[in-house]
């Protein structure tokens, strides 16, 4: 039986960021208190599959997961554990933002000295050590933080509420709380990023060494603020050539360190994939708690919760179900999907996978755009396998059209 994923949405963030279009909203003690209570009982009253697989993967995700107390994300898990079959050596990551942790917490935030319970209470984004190794108690073994950059002038412009300085307190931080499994998350292709500034983060991340990394192109998301700077000329547009030749620099740089590229954004450290992803990617079940969270059940079906926190809170409340949206994949659109995410993975689509799914060859229904993929240098077949090229991984939206 394939091993399920959970999925648990956590919207509050401090602030919002200028670049995400994400379901999220400011922290209130009070709504995340009904949240949680929420989220619990969706768990516990979940049914949208009898036998549900076993599950070997729990990821929190945001919004900021961490603001949440320690107490509220045992409940969590709690929950979690009380209606599903959960493996002993599950990875069980949360999101954080970064933010100065240690013994010079207290000298940075002298609020929190003075009053430490009103800090308690309020949850703030800064991670005391403390907190960090009650969640490293609870079960979490993997942390995942949006550094995003080094340069606190990009920091400012993404609307980000830490320093670059707060990024490698954070991370020795997670060390001394016992995480040995650690991802960051930086973003190429910001406006006004320089390659050699791109460089430098890469440098400035590959020295902390964490297991993972996560390298993104700068996606503009219309309606976000970013959108509407770069519209309106207060920033620069992302310029599409410097966006390749940094795609091309990090997977030198990062390849140089001994890093492995399993997905065209994703790096890792040997034994480090990032296991629930790697459930997307590979079309595995998986199952979404919370505002905005999706599920797939690993084969045809999806569904979908409310987007609105407090609609969703509501909705959980008055025992009403959660869920908006619901999908029945078509023939078509489960073969479209099989081969975006499968072509995702740098080890490709396994073409007699395919054949096994859909009884159907793949370059006999693609025989033409496959060759012009192949001509154009972005695609390549090798003992069975359909992947893409370092080009073709940096012009994937454009492949994944051609096969869509």
């Amino acid at each position: 039986m394939i091993l399920a994923g959970i999925y648990i949405h956590i919207p509050f963030c401090r602030s919002h960021c200028s670049y995400c279009d994400f379901a999220t909203g400011r922290y209130e003690n009070d709504l995340a208190e009904r949240y949680v209570r929420a989220l619990c009982r969706e768990i516990s009253k979940w049914n949208e599959i009898e036998n549900p697989s076993a599950v070997e993967t729990i990821y929190f995700g945001g919004g900021t997961p961490s603001l949440l107390a320690p107490a509220q994300i045992e409940r969590i898990l709690k929950a979690v554990h009380g209606r599903f079959e959960v493996i002993d050596d599950a990875e069980v990551t949360i999101e954080l933002n970064p933010a100065s942790v240690g013994a010079q917490q207290a000298n940075i935030h002298r609020r929190d000295a003075e009053n430490a319970e009103v800090a308690q209470r309020n949850n703030e984004t800064e991670l005391p050590l403390r907190k960090l190794r009650e969640f490293r108690r609870l079960g979490i073994n993997r942390a995942s933080f949006g550094a995003q950059t080094f340069d606190d002038r990009e920091l400012k412009q993404l609307g980000r509420t830490h320093t670059s300085a707060d990024i490698p307190a954070t991370f020795q931080g997670l060390r001394e709380a016992g995480f040995e499994n650690i991802n960051f998350d930086l973003i190429a292709g910001l406006p006004g990023q320089t390659l050699a500034g791109w460089k430098r983060n890469l440098d400035l991340a590959l020295n902390l060494r964490p297991e993972h990394l996560s390298l993104y192109l700068l996606d503009v998301h219309e309606g976000t603020p970013l959108a509407d700077q770069i519209h309106s000329g207060m920033r620069p547009r992302p310029d599409d050539d410097l966006a390749g030749e940094m795609y091309g620099t990090m997977i030198e740089q990062v390849g140089a360190a001994g890093y492995g590229h399993y997905e065209i954004s994703n790096f890792c450290l040997p034994g480090f994939q990032s296991r629930h992803n790697t459930k997307y990617w590979n079309g595995a079940p998986y199952f979404g708690f919370g505002c905005s969270a999706h599920s797939y059940d690993g084969a045809r079906r999806r569904w979908a919760n409310q987007r609105e926190v407090a609609k969703y809170v509501e909705l959980i409340e008055t025992k009403q179900a959660s869920v908006v949206e619901r999908t029945d994949l078509k023939e078509e659109d489960a073969r479209s999907e099989s081969i975006f995410l499968g072509l995702r993975l740098m080890r490709g689509l396994d073409l007699e996978d395919y054949r096994s799914r859909f009884g159907a060859d793949l370059r006999e229904q693609y025989d033409a755009e496959l060759s012009r993929l192949r001509e154009a240098g972005l695609i390549e077949i090798d003992e069975g396998l359909l992947r893409l090229t370092e080009r073709g991984a940096l012009l994937s939206n454009e492949v994944f059209a051609a096969l869509a």
